[in-house]
Protein backbone atom coordinates (compact mmCIF):
# COMPACT_ATOMS: atom_id res chain seq x y z
CA UNK A 1 0.00 0.00 0.00
CA UNK A 2 1.21 3.54 -0.18
CA UNK A 3 0.86 6.26 2.15
CA UNK A 4 -1.93 6.70 5.40
CA UNK A 5 -4.05 9.18 2.96
CA UNK A 6 -7.54 7.79 2.76
CA UNK A 7 -7.01 7.23 -1.41
CA UNK A 8 -4.18 4.90 -0.07
CA UNK A 9 -1.77 7.01 -2.19
CA UNK A 10 1.51 8.55 -1.22
CA UNK A 11 1.50 12.23 -0.80
CA UNK A 12 4.04 14.21 -3.02
CA UNK A 13 6.87 15.58 -1.11
CA UNK A 14 8.07 19.05 -2.43
CA UNK A 15 11.57 19.29 -3.41
CA UNK A 16 13.77 20.61 -0.43
CA UNK A 17 15.12 23.25 -3.24
CA UNK A 18 13.21 23.85 -6.25
CA UNK A 19 15.35 26.49 -8.79
CA UNK A 20 12.75 27.98 -11.87
CA UNK A 21 14.06 29.68 -14.65
CA UNK A 22 17.61 31.90 -12.55
CA UNK A 23 19.37 33.99 -14.50
CA UNK A 24 21.86 36.31 -13.90
CA UNK A 25 24.72 38.25 -15.99
CA UNK A 26 27.75 40.30 -14.71
CA UNK A 27 28.16 43.09 -17.13
CA UNK A 28 27.91 41.21 -20.73
CA UNK A 29 29.11 38.06 -19.58
CA UNK A 30 25.49 35.86 -18.89
CA UNK A 31 26.95 33.75 -15.70
CA UNK A 32 23.70 31.62 -15.54
CA UNK A 33 21.08 31.60 -17.77
CA UNK A 34 17.47 30.06 -17.34
CA UNK A 35 18.63 27.44 -14.88
CA UNK A 36 16.23 25.32 -13.04
CA UNK A 37 16.94 22.33 -10.55
CA UNK A 38 15.01 19.79 -8.18
CA UNK A 39 16.78 19.23 -5.57
CA UNK A 40 15.15 16.33 -3.23
CA UNK A 41 14.64 16.16 0.07
CA UNK A 42 17.14 14.17 2.33
CA UNK A 43 19.40 13.55 -0.47
CA UNK A 44 23.26 14.06 -1.60
CA UNK A 45 23.09 16.27 -4.70
CA UNK A 46 26.32 16.87 -7.05
CA UNK A 47 26.76 20.03 -9.29
CA UNK A 48 29.44 19.30 -11.69
CA UNK A 49 31.09 21.60 -14.61
CA UNK A 50 33.95 23.61 -15.80
CA UNK A 51 35.38 26.80 -14.60
CA UNK A 52 32.83 29.46 -15.73
CA UNK A 53 30.25 27.24 -16.07
CA UNK A 54 28.12 28.97 -13.53
CA UNK A 55 27.73 26.89 -10.88
CA UNK A 56 29.43 28.80 -7.66
CA UNK A 57 26.98 31.80 -9.07
CA UNK A 58 23.99 29.73 -8.67
CA UNK A 59 25.44 28.74 -5.13
CA UNK A 60 25.56 32.02 -4.40
CA UNK A 61 22.14 33.25 -5.37
CA UNK A 62 20.85 30.20 -3.16
CA UNK A 63 22.92 31.53 -0.42
CA UNK A 64 21.85 35.00 -1.25
CA UNK A 65 25.02 36.58 -1.75
CA UNK A 66 23.99 37.22 -5.49
CA UNK A 67 20.35 38.73 -6.55
CA UNK A 68 19.16 36.71 -9.66
CA UNK A 69 17.94 39.11 -12.42
CA UNK A 70 15.42 36.66 -13.02
CA UNK A 71 13.88 33.35 -11.73
CA UNK A 72 11.99 32.08 -7.83
CA UNK A 73 13.41 29.62 -5.30
CA UNK A 74 11.06 27.48 -3.77
CA UNK A 75 12.43 25.95 -0.41
CA UNK A 76 10.62 22.73 0.70
CA UNK A 77 7.72 23.87 -1.72
CA UNK A 78 6.98 27.56 -0.22
CA UNK A 79 8.18 30.66 -2.77
CA UNK A 80 11.05 32.03 -0.76
CA UNK A 81 12.75 35.58 -1.11
CA UNK A 82 16.81 35.51 -0.40
CA UNK A 83 18.17 38.50 -0.27
CA UNK A 84 21.23 37.98 1.87
CA UNK A 85 22.92 35.33 3.85
CA UNK A 86 21.08 35.71 7.14
CA UNK A 87 17.50 35.41 4.95
CA UNK A 88 19.36 31.96 3.60
CA UNK A 89 20.57 30.86 7.24
CA UNK A 90 16.43 31.72 8.34
CA UNK A 91 15.56 29.66 5.25
CA UNK A 92 17.51 26.62 7.05
CA UNK A 93 20.26 26.61 4.23
CA UNK A 94 23.55 26.59 5.32
CA UNK A 95 27.18 26.83 3.16
CA UNK A 96 30.08 25.38 4.12
CA UNK A 97 33.02 27.54 1.91
CA UNK A 98 36.15 26.23 0.04
CA UNK A 99 37.86 29.07 2.38
CA UNK A 100 36.76 28.20 5.30
CA UNK A 101 35.10 31.61 7.02
CA UNK A 102 36.48 31.42 10.91
CA UNK A 103 38.31 33.34 13.12
CA UNK A 104 41.91 31.82 13.81
CA UNK A 105 42.56 33.17 17.49
CA UNK A 106 39.05 32.01 18.49
CA UNK A 107 37.76 28.60 20.19
CA UNK A 108 36.00 26.40 18.08
CA UNK A 109 32.98 27.37 20.44
CA UNK A 110 33.48 30.97 19.99
CA UNK A 111 33.60 30.36 16.12
CA UNK A 112 30.44 28.43 16.34
CA UNK A 113 28.36 31.17 18.30
CA UNK A 114 29.60 34.00 16.68
CA UNK A 115 26.77 35.67 14.63
CA UNK A 116 24.31 33.97 16.76
CA UNK A 117 24.34 35.28 20.05
CA UNK A 118 21.39 34.68 21.85
CA UNK A 119 22.30 38.13 23.41
CA UNK A 120 24.49 40.63 24.93
CA UNK A 121 25.46 37.87 27.94
CA UNK A 122 27.47 35.92 25.90
CA UNK A 123 28.21 33.12 28.83
CA UNK A 124 24.89 31.55 28.20
CA UNK A 125 24.97 31.43 24.71
CA UNK A 126 28.43 29.66 25.25
CA UNK A 127 26.53 27.28 27.86
CA UNK A 128 24.26 26.75 25.16
CA UNK A 129 26.42 25.93 22.44
CA UNK A 130 28.91 23.66 24.12
CA UNK A 131 25.66 21.60 25.13
CA UNK A 132 24.53 21.67 21.41
CA UNK A 133 28.36 20.85 20.08
CA UNK A 134 27.91 17.79 22.20
CA UNK A 135 25.44 16.48 21.10
CA UNK A 136 25.93 17.56 17.43
CA UNK A 137 29.41 16.21 17.62
CA UNK A 138 28.17 12.80 19.31
CA UNK A 139 25.25 12.36 16.39
CA UNK A 140 27.06 12.79 13.54
CA UNK A 141 30.65 11.64 13.86
CA UNK A 142 31.95 15.72 14.23
CA UNK A 143 34.42 15.08 16.74
CA UNK A 144 36.13 18.64 17.59
CA UNK A 145 37.34 20.26 21.41
CA UNK A 146 35.40 22.99 21.55
CA UNK A 147 37.72 24.78 23.55
CA UNK A 148 40.37 24.22 20.97
CA UNK A 149 41.48 27.23 18.94
CA UNK A 150 41.18 27.18 15.19
CA UNK A 151 44.67 27.80 14.65
CA UNK A 152 45.50 24.63 16.29
CA UNK A 153 43.17 22.44 14.35
CA UNK A 154 44.23 20.48 11.24
CA UNK A 155 42.20 21.56 7.92
CA UNK A 156 40.08 18.69 8.51
CA UNK A 157 38.81 19.43 12.22
CA UNK A 158 38.16 23.06 10.68
CA UNK A 159 35.88 21.60 8.09
CA UNK A 160 34.03 20.46 10.84
CA UNK A 161 33.99 23.11 12.78
CA UNK A 162 31.91 25.24 9.70
CA UNK A 163 30.11 22.12 9.45
CA UNK A 164 28.87 22.70 13.20
CA UNK A 165 28.42 26.27 12.83
CA UNK A 166 25.74 25.76 10.10
CA UNK A 167 23.69 22.95 12.17
CA UNK A 168 24.10 24.89 15.08
CA UNK A 169 21.79 27.46 13.08
CA UNK A 170 19.56 24.52 12.24
CA UNK A 171 20.72 24.25 8.60
CA UNK A 172 18.54 21.08 6.85
CA UNK A 173 20.39 21.96 3.46
CA UNK A 174 24.12 22.23 3.44
CA UNK A 175 25.68 23.57 0.48
CA UNK A 176 29.67 22.16 0.25
CA UNK A 177 32.05 24.43 -2.42
CA UNK A 178 34.87 21.30 -2.92
CA UNK A 179 35.04 19.96 0.09
CA UNK A 180 38.04 17.98 -0.43
CA UNK A 181 40.02 20.15 -2.38
CA UNK A 182 42.42 20.47 1.05
CA UNK A 183 41.99 17.41 2.55
CA UNK A 184 44.00 13.88 2.90
CA UNK A 185 42.21 10.82 1.57
CA UNK A 186 41.74 9.77 5.03
CA UNK A 187 40.00 12.85 6.12
CA UNK A 188 37.81 12.97 2.81
CA UNK A 189 36.74 9.63 3.31
CA UNK A 190 35.61 10.75 7.09
CA UNK A 191 33.71 13.61 5.57
CA UNK A 192 31.70 11.14 3.68
CA UNK A 193 30.61 9.42 6.54
CA UNK A 194 29.44 12.95 8.16
CA UNK A 195 27.65 13.44 4.78
CA UNK A 196 25.89 10.28 5.15
CA UNK A 197 25.00 10.44 8.56
CA UNK A 198 23.26 14.13 7.96
CA UNK A 199 21.34 12.24 4.86
CA UNK A 200 20.64 9.72 7.32
CA UNK A 201 18.96 12.01 9.30
CA UNK A 202 17.03 14.06 7.14
CA UNK A 203 19.91 16.81 5.70
CA UNK A 204 19.95 17.76 2.15
CA UNK A 205 23.17 18.50 1.01
CA UNK A 206 24.32 19.91 -2.19
CA UNK A 207 27.96 19.25 -3.56
CA UNK A 208 30.26 21.28 -6.06
CA UNK A 209 33.10 19.12 -6.75
CA UNK A 210 35.28 18.44 -9.91
CA UNK A 211 36.23 15.31 -8.96
CA UNK A 212 34.23 12.62 -10.96
CA UNK A 213 35.69 10.01 -8.80
CA UNK A 214 33.85 11.78 -5.78
CA UNK A 215 30.78 12.49 -7.29
CA UNK A 216 30.14 9.10 -7.92
CA UNK A 217 31.24 7.54 -4.38
CA UNK A 218 29.07 10.45 -2.65
CA UNK A 219 25.98 11.30 -4.34
CA UNK A 220 22.38 9.89 -5.19
CA UNK A 221 21.94 12.42 -7.78
CA UNK A 222 24.07 14.89 -9.93
CA UNK A 223 23.19 17.94 -12.10
CA UNK A 224 25.86 18.96 -14.95
CA UNK A 225 26.15 22.66 -16.34
CA UNK A 226 27.91 24.42 -19.12
CA UNK A 227 28.71 27.66 -19.89
CA UNK A 228 25.97 29.45 -17.97
CA UNK A 229 23.43 26.48 -18.44
CA UNK A 230 22.27 23.80 -16.77
CA UNK A 231 22.93 20.65 -19.23
CA UNK A 232 21.42 17.68 -17.59
CA UNK A 233 20.13 16.09 -14.81
CA UNK A 234 21.01 12.31 -14.07
CA UNK A 235 20.89 9.32 -11.35
CA UNK A 236 24.54 8.65 -10.16
CA UNK A 237 23.71 4.99 -10.90
CA UNK A 238 22.83 5.52 -14.47
CA UNK A 239 26.34 7.45 -15.15
CA UNK A 240 30.14 7.11 -15.44
CA UNK A 241 32.81 9.32 -15.22
CA UNK A 242 33.55 9.15 -18.69
CA UNK A 243 29.81 10.18 -19.49
CA UNK A 244 29.85 12.90 -17.48
CA UNK A 245 33.15 14.38 -18.58
CA UNK A 246 31.58 14.11 -21.80
CA UNK A 247 28.33 16.36 -20.79
CA UNK A 248 30.78 18.52 -19.15
CA UNK A 249 33.28 19.61 -21.53
CA UNK A 250 30.58 18.44 -25.09
CA UNK A 251 33.16 16.02 -26.52
CA UNK A 252 35.23 12.87 -25.32
CA UNK A 253 37.58 13.20 -22.80
CA UNK A 254 40.66 10.83 -21.88
CA UNK A 255 40.20 10.55 -18.30
CA UNK A 256 43.35 7.65 -18.08
CA UNK A 257 46.59 9.90 -18.62
CA UNK A 258 48.32 7.71 -21.40
CA UNK A 259 51.99 7.15 -21.10
CA UNK A 260 54.97 4.52 -21.45
CA UNK A 261 57.24 3.31 -19.03
CA UNK A 262 59.49 6.11 -18.00
CA UNK A 263 63.13 5.15 -19.40
CA UNK A 264 65.31 7.60 -16.31
CA UNK A 265 68.48 8.49 -18.00
CA UNK A 266 71.48 10.84 -16.34
CA UNK A 267 70.68 12.76 -13.28
CA UNK A 268 69.55 16.18 -13.71
CA UNK A 269 68.86 17.22 -10.13
CA UNK A 270 70.25 16.70 -6.37
CA UNK A 271 69.11 17.93 -3.83
CA UNK A 272 70.32 17.41 -0.24
CA UNK A 273 69.65 18.00 3.21
CA UNK A 274 67.61 21.30 2.12
CA UNK A 275 66.72 23.44 4.94
CA UNK A 276 64.53 26.69 5.29
CA UNK A 277 63.55 28.98 8.42
CA UNK A 278 61.12 31.97 7.67
CA UNK A 279 60.74 35.17 8.97
CA UNK A 280 59.27 33.83 12.06
CA UNK A 281 62.01 31.43 12.95
CA UNK A 282 60.03 28.04 11.92
CA UNK A 283 61.53 25.55 9.91
CA UNK A 284 60.01 24.75 6.78
CA UNK A 285 62.45 22.83 5.34
CA UNK A 286 63.89 20.15 7.52
CA UNK A 287 66.10 18.06 5.59
CA UNK A 288 64.81 17.62 2.27
CA UNK A 289 67.01 15.13 -0.51
CA UNK A 290 65.65 14.08 -2.89
CA UNK A 291 66.71 13.46 -7.29
CA UNK A 292 65.43 13.50 -10.33
CA UNK A 293 66.73 12.09 -13.56
CA UNK A 294 66.45 12.89 -16.95
CA UNK A 295 63.27 11.92 -19.11
CA UNK A 296 61.28 10.81 -15.36
CA UNK A 297 58.18 12.78 -13.37
CA UNK A 298 59.22 12.88 -9.63
CA UNK A 299 55.89 13.21 -8.00
CA UNK A 300 55.62 15.36 -4.61
CA UNK A 301 52.29 14.32 -3.03
CA UNK A 302 51.07 16.17 0.49
CA UNK A 303 48.64 18.51 1.78
CA UNK A 304 48.89 22.00 0.80
CA UNK A 305 51.19 23.65 3.62
CA UNK A 306 53.48 20.84 4.20
CA UNK A 307 56.30 22.66 2.77
CA UNK A 308 55.87 22.14 -0.96
CA UNK A 309 55.75 25.45 -1.92
CA UNK A 310 59.42 26.43 -0.05
CA UNK A 311 60.84 23.57 -1.55
CA UNK A 312 59.48 25.19 -5.19
CA UNK A 313 60.78 28.57 -4.10
CA UNK A 314 63.91 27.70 -3.55
CA UNK A 315 64.34 25.47 -7.02
CA UNK A 316 62.90 28.22 -8.30
CA UNK A 317 65.47 30.90 -6.96
CA UNK A 318 62.63 32.33 -4.99
CA UNK A 319 63.90 32.33 -1.35
CA UNK A 320 67.16 31.23 -0.05
CA UNK A 321 67.94 27.99 1.82
CA UNK A 322 70.72 26.23 3.35
CA UNK A 323 71.85 22.83 2.13
CA UNK A 324 73.22 21.68 -1.37
CA UNK A 325 71.52 21.95 -4.79
CA UNK A 326 73.24 20.99 -7.77
CA UNK A 327 71.75 20.98 -11.25
CA UNK A 328 73.55 18.80 -14.01
CA UNK A 329 76.53 18.28 -11.60
CA UNK A 330 76.88 22.12 -10.79
CA UNK A 331 76.59 23.58 -7.72
CA UNK A 332 74.04 25.98 -7.00
CA UNK A 333 74.31 29.17 -4.75
CA UNK A 334 71.60 29.12 -2.17
CA UNK A 335 72.84 31.70 0.15
CA UNK A 336 70.69 34.68 -1.45
CA UNK A 337 73.62 36.08 -3.59
CA UNK A 338 72.29 34.52 -6.77
CA UNK A 339 69.34 33.10 -5.53
CA UNK A 340 66.75 34.64 -8.11
CA UNK A 341 64.60 33.63 -11.11
CA UNK A 342 67.20 35.25 -14.00
CA UNK A 343 70.16 32.03 -12.78
CA UNK A 344 67.63 29.68 -12.92
CA UNK A 345 66.70 30.02 -15.80
CA UNK A 346 70.30 30.26 -16.88
CA UNK A 347 70.61 26.48 -15.72
CA UNK A 348 68.01 25.65 -18.13
CA UNK A 349 65.51 25.14 -14.93
CA UNK A 350 62.14 26.24 -16.09
CA UNK A 351 59.28 27.01 -13.20
CA UNK A 352 54.95 26.90 -13.25
CA UNK A 353 53.80 28.00 -9.99
CA UNK A 354 51.74 27.08 -8.13
CA UNK A 355 49.54 29.99 -8.16
CA UNK A 356 49.58 31.16 -11.48
CA UNK A 357 47.78 34.43 -11.07
CA UNK A 358 49.76 35.66 -8.04
CA UNK A 359 53.27 34.44 -9.03
CA UNK A 360 53.24 33.71 -12.71
CA UNK A 361 51.27 36.23 -14.48
CA UNK A 362 50.60 39.79 -14.61
CA UNK A 363 46.56 40.07 -14.83
CA UNK A 364 46.41 43.25 -16.76
CA UNK A 365 49.40 42.95 -19.11
CA UNK A 366 48.29 41.02 -22.47
CA UNK A 367 49.06 37.59 -23.42
CA UNK A 368 52.50 38.54 -25.46
CA UNK A 369 53.53 40.49 -22.38
CA UNK A 370 53.14 37.60 -20.11
CA UNK A 371 54.85 35.06 -22.57
CA UNK A 372 58.02 36.84 -22.18
CA UNK A 373 58.42 37.54 -18.26
CA UNK A 374 61.67 36.19 -17.18
CA UNK A 375 62.79 35.97 -21.28
CA UNK A 376 63.14 39.33 -21.91
CA UNK A 377 66.57 39.44 -22.62
CA UNK A 378 66.40 36.67 -25.38
CA UNK A 379 67.85 37.78 -28.31
CA UNK A 380 65.24 36.81 -30.75
CA UNK A 381 62.94 39.85 -28.74
CA UNK A 382 65.96 42.52 -28.94
CA UNK A 383 65.36 45.07 -31.93
CA UNK A 384 68.66 46.91 -30.61
CA UNK A 385 70.43 47.54 -27.67
CA UNK A 386 67.41 50.05 -26.45
CA UNK A 387 64.12 48.84 -28.26
CA UNK A 388 62.41 45.01 -27.66
CA UNK A 389 61.33 43.83 -31.02
CA UNK A 390 56.93 43.99 -30.33
CA UNK A 391 55.92 42.37 -33.66
CA UNK A 392 58.55 39.73 -33.24
CA UNK A 393 57.12 38.28 -29.81
CA UNK A 394 53.54 38.77 -30.93
CA UNK A 395 53.94 36.53 -33.77
CA UNK A 396 56.20 34.29 -31.39
CA UNK A 397 53.29 34.35 -28.90
CA UNK A 398 50.70 33.58 -31.55
CA UNK A 399 52.68 30.12 -32.32
CA UNK A 400 52.86 29.21 -28.95
CA UNK A 401 49.32 29.55 -28.52
CA UNK A 402 48.61 28.07 -31.06
CA UNK A 403 50.67 24.61 -30.46
CA UNK A 404 48.82 25.23 -26.76
CA UNK A 405 45.65 25.59 -27.77
CA UNK A 406 45.11 28.94 -25.47
CA UNK A 407 41.62 30.17 -26.56
CA UNK A 408 40.95 32.91 -27.52
CA UNK A 409 44.44 32.31 -29.80
CA UNK A 410 44.43 36.53 -29.48
CA UNK A 411 47.61 37.83 -28.20
CA UNK A 412 46.56 41.26 -27.13
CA UNK A 413 44.25 40.15 -24.89
CA UNK A 414 44.85 41.15 -20.98
CA UNK A 415 45.53 37.28 -19.06
CA UNK A 416 42.48 38.14 -16.84
CA UNK A 417 40.32 37.85 -20.01
CA UNK A 418 41.19 33.93 -20.05
CA UNK A 419 40.13 31.32 -18.14
CA UNK A 420 42.02 29.83 -15.45
CA UNK A 421 42.92 27.08 -17.69
CA UNK A 422 43.76 29.08 -20.73
CA UNK A 423 45.74 31.05 -18.08
CA UNK A 424 47.41 28.38 -17.27
CA UNK A 425 48.23 27.11 -20.64
CA UNK A 426 50.03 30.44 -21.07
CA UNK A 427 52.47 29.95 -18.60
CA UNK A 428 52.90 26.13 -19.62
CA UNK A 429 53.71 27.17 -22.99
CA UNK A 430 56.23 30.14 -21.94
CA UNK A 431 58.19 27.65 -19.59
CA UNK A 432 58.17 23.90 -21.46
CA UNK A 433 59.32 26.25 -24.69
CA UNK A 434 62.01 27.56 -23.42
CA UNK A 435 63.31 23.65 -23.88
CA UNK A 436 64.49 23.44 -20.10
CA UNK A 437 66.37 20.50 -18.60
CA UNK A 438 64.15 20.32 -15.51
CA UNK A 439 60.37 21.96 -15.35
CA UNK A 440 58.97 22.53 -11.93
CA UNK A 441 55.76 22.75 -11.97
CA UNK A 442 53.29 23.48 -9.12
CA UNK A 443 49.77 22.32 -9.35
CA UNK A 444 49.52 22.16 -13.31
CA UNK A 445 45.50 21.70 -13.16
CA UNK A 446 44.20 23.67 -10.12
CA UNK A 447 41.21 25.37 -10.91
CA UNK A 448 41.52 23.98 -14.24
CA UNK A 449 38.56 22.64 -16.70
CA UNK A 450 38.45 19.01 -17.40
CA UNK A 451 39.66 19.52 -21.23
CA UNK A 452 42.28 21.55 -20.16
CA UNK A 453 43.24 19.12 -17.55
CA UNK A 454 43.83 16.18 -20.45
CA UNK A 455 45.96 18.64 -22.59
CA UNK A 456 48.15 19.58 -19.75
CA UNK A 457 48.85 16.23 -18.80
CA UNK A 458 49.84 15.24 -22.42
CA UNK A 459 51.92 18.22 -22.38
CA UNK A 460 53.66 16.85 -19.00
CA UNK A 461 54.04 13.30 -20.84
CA UNK A 462 55.31 14.73 -23.73
CA UNK A 463 57.85 16.62 -22.34
CA UNK A 464 59.18 13.67 -19.93
CA UNK A 465 59.11 11.00 -23.12
CA UNK A 466 61.66 13.84 -24.95
CA UNK A 467 64.10 12.93 -22.15
CA UNK A 468 63.34 16.43 -19.98
CA UNK A 469 63.31 15.96 -15.96
CA UNK A 470 60.27 16.99 -14.06
CA UNK A 471 59.47 17.78 -10.39
CA UNK A 472 55.69 17.66 -9.82
CA UNK A 473 54.11 18.90 -6.97
CA UNK A 474 50.28 18.48 -6.81
CA UNK A 475 47.67 17.87 -3.91
CA UNK A 476 45.57 16.39 -6.25
CA UNK A 477 46.42 12.12 -5.47
CA UNK A 478 44.74 10.95 -8.69
CA UNK A 479 47.30 13.56 -10.52
CA UNK A 480 50.19 12.26 -8.75
CA UNK A 481 49.33 8.26 -9.39
CA UNK A 482 48.83 8.84 -13.25
CA UNK A 483 51.62 11.41 -14.10
CA UNK A 484 54.39 10.27 -11.90
CA UNK A 485 57.26 7.86 -11.90
CA UNK A 486 58.20 7.84 -8.78
CA UNK A 487 55.92 9.31 -5.67
CA UNK A 488 57.67 11.68 -2.44
CA UNK A 489 55.12 12.09 0.59
CA UNK A 490 55.92 15.70 2.47
CA UNK A 491 54.49 16.29 5.52
CA UNK A 492 55.43 19.29 8.30
CA UNK A 493 58.73 20.43 5.90
CA UNK A 494 60.19 16.40 5.75
CA UNK A 495 59.51 13.06 3.54
CA UNK A 496 57.76 10.41 5.07
CA UNK A 497 59.02 8.40 2.06
CA UNK A 498 59.25 7.05 -1.62
CA UNK A 499 56.95 5.05 -3.28
CA UNK A 500 56.38 3.61 -6.40
CA UNK A 501 53.11 4.58 -8.63
CA UNK A 502 52.24 0.85 -9.45
CA UNK A 503 52.74 -0.32 -6.38
CA UNK A 504 51.24 1.75 -4.24
CA UNK A 505 47.21 3.38 -3.69
CA UNK A 506 45.45 6.33 -2.62
CA UNK A 507 45.18 4.94 0.92
CA UNK A 508 48.98 3.98 1.57
CA UNK A 509 50.04 7.92 0.56
CA UNK A 510 47.26 9.52 2.79
CA UNK A 511 48.27 8.07 5.56
CA UNK A 512 52.13 9.23 4.58
CA UNK A 513 50.55 12.79 3.61
CA UNK A 514 48.78 12.46 7.36
CA UNK A 515 52.33 11.99 9.07
CA UNK A 516 51.85 8.43 10.09
CA UNK A 517 55.04 6.50 8.98
CA UNK A 518 55.35 3.29 8.10
CA UNK A 519 55.50 1.40 10.84
CA UNK A 520 52.12 3.08 12.07
CA UNK A 521 53.72 5.52 14.16
CA UNK A 522 53.08 9.25 13.61
CA UNK A 523 55.65 11.48 13.15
Amino acid sequence: MGGNNKSGRQEAVAPAIELRGISKAFGAVQANKDISINVARGTIHGIIGENGAGKSTLMSILYGFYKADAGEIIINGNPTLIPNSQAAIAAGIGMVFQHFKLVENFSVLENVVLGAEDGPMLKSSLSKARSTLTHLAEEYELDVDPDALIEDLSVGHQQRVEILKALYRQAEILILDEPTGVLTPAEADHLFRILRNLKDEGKTIIMITHKLREIMEITDTVSVMRRGEMTSTVKTTETSPEDLAERMVGRKVLLEVDKKPASPGKMVLEVEDLRVVDDAGVERLKGISLNVRAGEILGIAGVSGNGQTQLLHVLGGYQSATGSIRMNSEEIDLSGAHSDGQSRRARSIAHVPEDRQAEALIMEFTAWENMIFGYHNDAAYQKNRFLMDNPAIIHDTELKMGRFDVRPPNPRLAAKSFSGGNQQKIVLAREIERNPDLLLVGQPTRGVDIGAIEFIHQQLVALRDQGKAILLVSVELEEILSLADRIIVMFDGHIMGERDPAKTNERELGLLMAGVNDDGKAA
